[in-house]
Parts: structure tokens; sequence; C-alpha cells
């Protein structure tokens, strides 16, 4: 009777588990074509010598594309500005977003309107933000130009999106404050969720607001920290639309990043080659980057929390 009653489960499992990848079929097949094809047809481009305005030249050319891109002499300049992209920017909007959390975990009389004006930023299309912020910026009749020389702090207009020393900080500020609200959010809803108990506790304890922070609401929320500070960071990498629509890269490359770079290449160049190779390259950099971030913060383990 106990081995005719494994017999019947079994069977059962086996066939829930059939069910089961029937359903994902139509799952699989929608990664497969929206995410498998071009992620094989970027990496058949980048063996070939594709341009299109020279289709008659289109051919297999090898890893040329890869040399092409080693070799490039704005790429010190643009790994330069993707390092500083990326790192100023991410910082910059999870200190924010932080302090944005912690001030709105309270409750307090307007909270939720509050709140929806904050999160605001998140709704908004990078290209409309890109150009309220260039017309923000904007040498001659920009909205920051004329406060600062009403404030006295400078003495003359200054051409930010036309200065190789503040155009790519004119679009960190920008993608900056349209991040915040992703961090606020995420962390928001991982204070909210920390029982008040703890720190209740905590309080008899005699513990005060700094070593209730580092004891209870840190290690808390540190898996939230760090899938955040992951999925920004590759975001943040593969952002090129605020830069496009702001700087166009320039003046000279000072505002260019690898993404932009690659985006140009393909749409001004019209280089699908070497932009596919980049694309590539990018791809590779971001998995590595992810490999090594889980591994160092120990979220791979996962059990701790």
């Amino acid at each position: 009777m106990y081995y005719k009653t494994l017999k019947i489960l079994k069977r059962k499992f086996q066939r829930e588990e059939k069910e089961v990848i029937v359903m994902l079929i139509p799952t699989y097949a929608i990664l497969i074509l929206f995410m498998g094809y071009p992620l094989l047809n970027s990496l058949y481009f980048s063996f070939q010598k594709y341009r299109l305005s020279q289709p008659n030249k289109i051919g297999f050319n090898g890893i040329e594309n890869y040399i092409n891109i080693l070799n490039d002499p704005n790429l010190k300049l643009i790994m330069f500005n993707t390092l500083k992209w990326v790192f100023f920017t991410l910082i910059l909007q999870f200190i924010l977003g932080f302090i944005l959390a912690l001030a709105l975990r309270k409750p307090f009389k307007g909270r939720n309107f509050y709140q929806a004006i904050v999160f605001l930023p998140w709704a908004l299309s990078n290209f409309v933000v890109g150009l309220t912020f260039q017309w923000m910026f904007n040498g001659e009749y920009g909205v920051i130009n004329d406060l600062l020389l009403k404030l006295k702090f400078i003495s003359h207009k200054i051409s930010f999106l036309g200065s190789t020393t503040f155009a790519l900080w004119t679009v960190i500020i920008a993608m900056v404050w349209i991040g915040i609200p992703f961090f606020a959010i995420m962390i928001l809803a991982a204070l909210q969720s920390i029982p008040e108990e703890l720190y209740e506790a905590a309080e008899i304890d005699g513990a005060g607001v700094i070593m209730q922070f580092l004891n209870i609401t840190l290690p808390l929320i540190k898996p939230t920290i760090i899938v955040t500070l992951l999925l920004r960071t590759i975001w943040i990498f593969n952002s090129a639309e605020l830069i496009y629509v702001m700087t166009y890269g320039g003046p000279g490359n000072s505002s260019n990043t690898f993404v932009s770079y690659m985006f140009l290449k393909a749409y001004s160049s019209l280089n699908f080659g070497e932009a596919s190779a980049m694309g590539v390259l990018v791809m590779i950099c971001l998995m590595l980057y992810s490999i090594i971030f889980i591994r160092i913060t120990g979220y791979a383990e996962g059990s701790e929390f």
C-alpha cells in the first residue's frame, strides 16, 4: 500500500511538472524572441564590417571591430567619463534617495501628497527631462544662469552645455534628479517592513538613534540596498538618452560615455559593426561587474538575510 501511494504521488508530481513546463513555453518563446535573437544578432554583427553608408562592402572582418575600438583615440576619455558618470550619479542618487526615504518614513500631515510629488521624476520620460534641463542650463537664457547672476555667485553667464568642464556634470545633475525617487521608493518600502517592536526594545535597552540605525535599520534593509545599487548601476551605465538630448556627447566627446558613444557610432556614423562590438563589450563588463558585486556584498548566500 505504501509503495502504491508513492507511485501515485510520483506520477502526480511528474504530471504537474510537465504542466508547468508546458505553461512556461510561451514565456521562454518570448524571451528567446525579444532577448535571445537581438543578442545573437549583435554578436553576429560585431564580427562584420557593417556600415549602412557602404552597403556593398558588408562582410565578415573577424575581430577588426574590437581592434578598432581598442585603438580609438577617444577611448581613454570616454572610459574616464563613464566611470565618473556611473560613480557620481549612483552615489548622489543613493544618498539623497536614502535621506528622502528616512524623511518619509514617519507619518505626517500631507505625506501621501508629498510622496506623489517627490516620486514624479521617476514617471517622466528621460527625453522630456533632458529637454527641460537643457533649457535650464542654457548659456543665454537658462534659468540657472539667471539665478546665479541674481545671487551674485557668478559675474557672467556660463555656457554649461558648451563647456568641456561642465557639460558632463549638467547631465549628471539631471540623471540624479531622475533616479532619486527609485532609491527612495525601494528603501522606504524596506524601512516600513521593519517591525516597530525592534526599535521599542532597543530604546528600552538604552540604544540611541545612531545605534538603532547601525544595528537594526541597516542590517535589515541591506538586501534592498544591494539589489537597488546593482540594478541602478546597470541602468545608469546603459543610459544614453539624457546625454544625447542635452549635449550630443559634446563638446569634443567631453560628455560622451561608452554607451552614448556606441549610440552615436550606430546612428550618426551608421557603423553598426563597431556599435555591435561595443554592445557585446558592455554586456561582458556588466556581467562581470554583477558577479563580482554579488560575491563582494555576500548577497549570493542570502540565508543571513
